[in-house]
């Protein structure tokens, strides 16, 4: 095999492998939430409800998700504008959601001073969104390298791995972040 050219489908196959595995890391997280959370009567007692932001930067990340698949299809079909404004309007979102994030994590802090991260409530928070915005952005630096090289011409109908391996990896985090959204805020 040549190894300047590895398999057709390793890349995304890997991928779903490395999903798959950060999906067990996610769901681990979210059990020993919810076997601490569920017996709790006084769950969140005295605690500032979470910052609305936490809902728009819900929707933003939805979008994105949205975006991306728009730039997919762009490089499926040779669409170069296409995919070239989805990577970008993807990465740029992706940057948005993030400060929302930052901006939420300091409302709550201001609101709730420390006892937003000495209760198991507001640490359990912290951790599973700040674990999900280390991820975000492990994602955006593929994000943006592929987005550069969608620029350069590099993706089109017969050659569009990377944009199909950001594509994967932001989805992924989308659901991993609809879930993270129900348990912590919408149950909670």
């Amino acid at each position: 095999m040549d190894k300047a050219h590895p398999a057709p489908g390793a890349g995304p196959f890997a991928l779903a492998w490395f999903l798959a595995s950060l999906a067990f890391f996610f769901a681990a997280g979210i059990v020993g939430y919810l076997a601490v959370r569920v017996p709790a009567v006084d769950w969140g007692a005295g605690l500032p409800p979470f910052p609305d932001g936490l809902q728009a930067s819900t929707i933003v990340l939805v979008i994105s998700s949205g975006t991306i698949h728009f730039a997919l299809q762009g490089a499926r079909r040779g669409d170069a504008k296409r995919l070239q404004r989805g990577m970008l309007v993807t990465t740029l979102l992706g940057v948005v959601f993030l400060v929302m994030q930052v901006i939420c994590w300091q409302q709550l802090y201001e609101r709730a001073g420390a006892p937003a991260i000495e209760t198991l409530y507001g640490l359990t928070f912290y951790i599973l969104t700040m674990l999900h915005a280390l991820h975000v952005v492990g994602g955006l630096i593929p994000l943006v390298f592929t987005t550069f090289r969608a620029y350069r011409g590099a993706y089109g109908p017969d050659e569009h791995t990377g944009v199909l391996m950001c594509a994967m990896y932001w989805h992924f985090l989308d659901a991993v972040w609809l879930i993270l959204f129900l348990v912590l805020v919408v149950i909670g």
